[in-house]
């Protein structure tokens, strides 16, 4: 059952691992969905930004070539030309000011202490025209009208224009925060993020405030293709919430299993307690049953050997003997009977039977009356039994038969755990508003484990040999119900090789 337990556990730990990996898959797919869509709309929206300009030029403005690339490149304060540094694929303007790399005074270094020497070209008020860039808006402006290869022709040449243009000039971050929040809610991503835009690994002046970049955590796509579809630059963003948000897709399920899971365990845990309960209660039975068979075995034995003694003629000739083993057979009689209802009496306890009417008495009385009952079995084994009654105060609500039986049990405990001569003290004391009875003797004691259970049904602490203590553990569990129903508690404090000392609390009545 524990093999199949770990078994379930590890096939569930397997299957909630896979659930959050395809989860995190589904993300980083719509993620980069999402990103790429970005991406597109807003070359789509540059694009169609220009070609609009270009569509509202009056016929002899779209005529004339130069107005045509001044209205495509570099445009400052109402069309001002303006001077462009190109050092190696990276525009300064972009990175001037740059709050990922530059806020450690890297702007004010020369661009080429970063990128290294290189080639620089210089576009000064577009002297260095391009014969390639104009050739094809020059046949477009010679068509006099526009067809869709002709408008992917000027788009071509647009983005061979555009690629010089410092990216913070072509796209706002408001544009790219509000195009990231609308297409991600479209796919259900509806948490923070940071976004940037990357130009050659290095941080342009398009970023979100909050944006730090993980290689891991961190999502991209290119932007801003050129002229040949090769792009300088990436459009990243994460997610400071992606965690709690990719773990909020399969909660419900990691939840449920851990629940059922928990189940489980609980069950074969209750499970394997009751195995263990019941081959302990199968312990105590068979004990039980072994003790009974001796207890009952020895006045059997004796009746019978008495009645075998008396049919003898020279016996029963003799009055006296027979009269000795007729009280003989009595006495082992009574002690058979004193066994069965001792069971009887736990039975009815457990079920509710027994009727126990209280009356007010006087407990030292009670007492004196118990050790009648056991003080010549003390006396014969050569020990004593020591009063100290000092409570003032003995009146209690009990039932006289139950708790003088309640004292002779304890007292008769303490006779069978002194291996040697019984020596037993018995003392009262008042304490507030109840009565203490202590019974206190100096035989074997018990250990801490034994003194737990030693008033629990059938419980008998021995060494060894079962029958080396006579009883069947059920006095000091019927002890403990009969204080109990009388409103009072019982405790024990032994030490092994010292004695026991057990102590009744019983309430006082006014």
């Amino acid at each position: 059952m524990s093999l199949s337990l770990i078994g379930i556990i590890a096939i569930q730990a397997y299957y909630i691992n896979d659930s959050v990996n395809n989860e995190r898959n589904r993300f980083k797919s719509n993620v980069v969905t999402v990103l790429n869509n970005v991406s597109n709309t807003i070359e789509e929206n540059e694009f169609e930004k220009y070609f609009t300009e270009y569509l509202s030029l009056d016929k002899e403005k779209k005529a004339d070539e130069e107005a045509v690339s001044q209205l495509l490149i570099y445009r400052k304060n109402n069309s001002t030309k303006e001077t462009l540094i190109y050092k190696s694929n990276v525009l300064q303007e972009d990175y001037k000011l740059s709050s990922s790399l530059f806020d450690i005074g890297l702007d004010s270094l020369d661009i080429t202490n970063i990128i290294g020497n290189s080639t620089t070209e210089i576009y000064s008020n577009l002297e260095s025209s391009d014969k390639d860039l104009k050739s094809p808006i020059s046949k477009i402006i010679r068509s006099g009208t526009i067809d869709e290869a002709q408008k992917l022709s000027l788009e071509k040449s647009f983005k061979e224009v555009l690629k010089r243009t410092p990216v913070h000039k072509r796209v706002s971050e408001e544009e790219i925060r509000t195009l990231l929040a609308e297409k991600l809610t479209k796919y259900g991503i509806n948490i923070d993020f940071e976004f940037a835009i990357y130009g050659n690994d290095l941080a342009t002046k398009v970023h979100s405030d909050n944006f730090d970049y993980h290689k891991d955590s961190t999502y991209g796509v290119p932007i801003f293709y050129d002229e040949n579809n090769r792009s300088l630059y990436r459009l990243l963003v994460n997610f400071p919430d992606k965690r709690k948000f990719i773990l909020s897709g399969v909660i419900g399920m990691i939840t449920l299993s851990i629940m059922f899971t928990l189940i489980i365990i609980l069950a074969s845990g209750l499970a394997l307690y009751q195995l263990v309960k019941q081959r302990k209660i199968s312990e105590i039975k068979t004990d039980f049953i072994n003790n009974m068979t001796h207890e009952f075995k020895t006045p059997i034995a004796t009746i019978n050997l008495a009645l075998d003694a008396i049919k003898n003629p020279k016996v029963i000739a003799d009055q006296d003997k027979v009269v000795r083993y007729l009280s003989m057979i009595k006495e082992e009689n009574k002690r058979m009977h004193a066994q069965v209802e001792n069971v009887l009496r736990i039975s009815k306890l457990e079920k509710n039977e027994l009727n126990i009417n209280k009356d007010r008495v006087n407990l030292h009385e009670l007492i004196e009356d118990a050790i009648t009952h056991v003080e010549l079995i003390v006396e014969d084994r050569q020990g004593y039994i020591k009063t100290f009654l000092n409570a003032e105060k003995t009146s209690v609500l009990a039932n006289e038969t139950h708790f003088t039986n309640v004292i002779v049990n304890m007292l008769d405990n303490a006779i069978k755990y002194s291996p040697e001569a019984p020596r037993i003290e018995v003392y009262t004391e008042n304490v507030g508003t109840n009565v203490l009875l202590k019974v206190k003797d100096h035989g074997s004691g018990m250990s801490k484990t034994a003194a737990k259970k030693v008033f629990e049904k059938f419980y008998r602490e021995h060494t060894g040999n079962i029958h080396n203590v006579k009883g069947h553990g059920l006095g000091l569990a019927y002890v403990k119900r009969i204080v109990e129903d009388h409103q009072g508690h019982i405790s024990v404090e032994s030490e092994k090789d010292k004695g026991s000392t057990f102590t009744i609390k019983l309430p006082l009545i006014s």
